[in-house]
């Protein structure tokens, strides 16, 4: 059974392009090369067939493994969501209790996540510790070396 992930219409459409991309583009190219490498002989001792069989197996994994993903995704109704608390597409301003440093997160799906966009993941410890918040709120959350313990300051869409 596919686990179910939740995605931006956006998302969605990326992994979409993703899967169609390596199907109709990188499926023939690893077929070809297959065949090319069958091309040249004895393959009892050809390493370049058994390479090229072993990128086909890979190719065909992760192209296994999108389509998994995309039979468990569902694009988020942003209009039906509850705006007073932080859900996966909720923009969280907080600030860090420690050292006052105020930093701005869109939590988002797994496969969304980008921090250098400020996109994090709702399944990051930070993600976890935020969803269910509400403004003025405090969110305890567990790293590595100890709690890390946010002030929710704003939530938007």
């Amino acid at each position: 059974m596919s686990k179910v992930s939740y995605y931006t219409a956006e998302g969605l459409k990326k992994l979409r392009n993703e899967l169609q991309q390596l199907k109709d583009i990188e499926r023939p190219k690893a077929s070809q090369a297959i065949a090319e490498a069958r091309d040249k002989g004895d393959l009892s001792e050809n390493a370049e067939y058994d390479a090229a069989k072993e990128a086909q197996g890979m190719l065909e994994m992760k192209i296994s493994k999108l389509e998994e993903t995309l039979a468990g995704a569902r694009v988020i109704d942003e209009s039906q969501m509850d705006t007073s608390k932080a859900l996966v597409l909720s923009k969280v301003k907080i600030k860090n209790q420690t050292n006052g440093m105020e930093m701005t997160y869109t939590l988002v799906a797994d496969g969304e996540a980008d921090l250098a966009s400020g996109k994090i993941s709702v399944n990051s410890p930070i993600g976890k510790g935020l969803l269910g918040k509400s403004v003025g709120e405090v969110a305890e959350v567990q790293v590595p070396n100890g709690i890390m313990k946010f002030d929710i300051l704003e939530i938007s869409r």
